[in-house]
Formats: structure tokens, C-alpha cells, sequence
């Protein structure tokens, strides 16, 4: 067997990359900082760098000119903004991309598909599931109720989201998202893959999606501070337990005051369930008092909702659910709507033909 070879400017760090992969006498470790070169003739080369600055990018990119052959595959595990990180990656020559926070949930299944021998390709519903688990895991260290979430971490999140919406259909995403048992994981995991798809439909560029997949991570970060037997019930809420509900807006604002983020993303968290014609909540808001991003993400959300499952309501087809955002009016905005039909029926699950 080939040997792998890890690129890191950590090594106590690299070692424990090495026994995650459970194959130490396979692995080397290189110092991307120390005097020697690399070697020649791995199977598998591995980089693990904290920080791509200049410095280590023109050093991965003198070590990746030594030891890697044009059959070489490149894994990348990118700290920090994964966005830019992972154009980084792409101009280094990377085969794939993964953010190191969700490397353990992702990584032996990764290499297994990159060192390969004659297998065949991963199919997509292979990566689909890799995907969405490192999701879902990103997204449980995001909502917590002790405190904001980092930045690095929700950018890790929403690449995960739009490179699995890049690289598959949302009806599968949804699919393999509504599997999840925890009510708002399922929720906001399916909210962030539909505002994937919304970006991608109205074709808005890298940086805006990933800001609105963003967004919809976020949204109801409030709930973390709801009681878990109100988010959970297997029914519909008592009057009092939605006034208790309706508290998440606001609460998700609070969590999120002094977190550094954008007045857009605050926005988002605070105004999501807000209406163009006032009747919303908590503020009232009602025109162009609601951002754009927001209206976006308002009817990603409401059309979310229809169409999952709950114990208590069975979930709506998406052309059903179309018809009730349709039916909305004066309270969504017109022209997103009927941008979002594209999204609507990319969700639709198509009718089998009659034997």
C-alpha cells in the first residue's frame, strides 16, 4: 500500500490526523516549515494547514511541486473561512476540499474514495449522506444555548450545504435531511438547502449565496433557548406555548449581538418571520423596512415547513405548498415568489407512470 503523506504546520496536530486514519505505518508526516523537502511517491497527499496565509500557501505550493505526481490526489482540510479557503485549495491543484472541523465525520470515507484503486466513482447519494452528516454535525456545535456560535463555524456549515446543493438535487438533500430526528436540525437543515437552491436559481454569486445559506443557519438559533419539551411536542402548541415560541426571533437577536456578525445576518435572525404588510412579528416590520435577504429566507421558511413531517400534520407536495405561498399575497414579495417556483418544482417528486 501507498504511503499518505500529511503537509501540516502542526505536527502534534498531524499526529492525531494520522491515527484518525488508522494507518500509522502507512502515514508521513512532513514539517511544511522545516528545512527538509518532502518525499516523492505517496499515494495520498494530505494537507492540514491552520492559517492559509501567503507564507504557507507559496510553501504548499513548493512542497506540492516535489512530492505530488499528476496521479496524485489532493486533500485539502481548510481552518477558518472555508469560503475563501477552499478557492485557496482549488488554485493549489486540490482533488477535494473538507472543512477540518468536520474532517473526523468525513475523512476515512474521503480517502477511501480518493485512493481507490479501479473503484468506481462514489455515487452521489454516497456524498449526499457524507454531506449532509457533516451538516448536521457542524450545525449541532452551531446551535447551543450557551453562547454564539464562531463565524468560522457557520461558514463551515454553509459551504458544506452549497457544495452538496452544486453537486446533487435538492429533493435528495431534503430527503436525506428529513431523516434526522431532531425537529429543528431537520428544519434549518432543510431551510439552508432550499436557500442553496434559491441562490443557485437566481443566480447570485459565491459570496451572496454563502451569505444567505448562512442566514438560514442562523434563523432560528433563538430555539436553542426554547424549552426542548415545546420545540419537540408531538402536537400543535397551546396559545401559550406559541407565545413562547414566537419569543425565538428576538431571543436568536440577543444570542447573537456581540458576535461580530453583519447587520444583514442579524437582520435574518430578528426579521425572518416578519411580513411585507405588517402582520409579522416580533417588530411589525412591514415593505422595504424588510431586506431582500430576508424575504428570501422568509419564504424558504415557510415553504420548509410544509413540506416537512411532523407528528401532528402530514407534509405537504411541494407543488401544494407552492400554491399556499402563492396564496400568501400582499404579505411575501411577488416577484421572489414566482422566482422561487423553479425551487418549488425542482423539490416535486415526480410521478411514476401507471403500469
Amino acid at each position: 500500500m501507498r504511503r499518505t503523506l500529511i503537509l501540516t504546520d502542526d505536527l502534534g496536530r498531524g499526529e492525531r490526523l494520522a491515527r484518525n486514519l488508522g494507518a500509522d505505518a502507512g502515514v508521513l508526516l512532513h514539517d511544511l516549515y522545516g528545512d527538509d523537502a518532502p518525499p516523492a511517491g505517496s499515494g495520498l497527499i494530505i494537507s492540514d494547514v491552520s492559517a492559509l496565509t501567503s507564507e504557507s500557501v507559496r510553501r504548499l505550493r513548493q512542497a506540492l511541486t516535489v512530492a505530488r505526481s499528476p496521479d496524485t490526489p489532493f486533500l485539502a482540510l481548510v481552518h477558518g473561512n472555508l469560503g475563501r479557503g477552499e478557492i485557496q485549495a482549488i488554485a493549489l491543484g486540490a482533488t477535494r476540499v473538507l472543512p477540518a472541523s468536520a474532517a473526523h465525520a468525513l475523512l476515512l470515507n474521503t480517502v477511501a474514495g480518493l485512493t481507490a484503486v479501479g473503484a468506481a466513482q462514489p455515487t452521489k447519494r454516497i456524498n449526499l449522506n457524507e454531506q449532509a452528516a457533516a451538516a448536521r454535525e457542524v450545525f449541532a456545535s452551531i446551535f447551543r444555548a450557551d453562547g454564539p456560535p464562531s463565524a468560522a463555524t457557520v461558514e463551515s456549515g454553509a459551504a458544506l450545504v452549497n457544495q452538496a446543493i452544486r453537486e446533487t438535487k435538492i429533493r435528495d438533500w431534503l430527503a436525506v435531511v428529513a431523516s434526522f430526528d431532531d425537529n429543528t436540525h431537520r428544519h434549518c437543515l432543510s431551510v439552508a438547502g432550499l436557500a442553496a437552491e434559491f441562490a443557485r436559481t437566481l443566480g447570485l454569486n459565491e459570496s451572496d449565496s454563502r451569505h444567505l445559506v448562512k442566514g438560514a443557519l442562523l434563523h432560528d438559533i433563538g430555539k436553542a433557548k426554547i424549552p426542548r419539551a415545546i420545540l419537540n411536542k408531538p402536537a400543535p402548541l397551546t396559545p401559550e406555548e406559541r407565545r413562547e415560541m414566537d419569543r425565538h426571533p428576538a431571543i436568536g437577536h440577543a444570542m447573537l449581538v456581540n458576535g461580530n456578525y453583519d447587520p444583514l445576518t442579524m437582520a435574518v435572525v430578528r426579521s425572518h418571520h416578519e411580513y411585507l404588510d405588517g402582520s409579522g412579528y416580533p417588530d411589525g416590520l412591514c415593505g422595504q423596512e424588510i431586506p431582500d435577504l430576508v424575504r428570501l429566507i422568509t419564504i424558504a421558511d415557510i415553504f420548509a415547513a410544509l413540506i416537512e413531517a411532523r407528528p401532528y400534520k402530514a407534509p405537504k407536495p411541494a407543488r401544494e405548498a407552492y400554491a399556499i405561498l402563492k396564496s400568501m399575497g400582499a404579505k411575501l414579495d411577488g416577484d421572489l415568489v414566482r422566482a422561487f417556483a423553479a425551487v418549488a418544482s425542482a423539490c416535486d417528486v415526480p410521478q411514476r407512470a401507471s403500469a
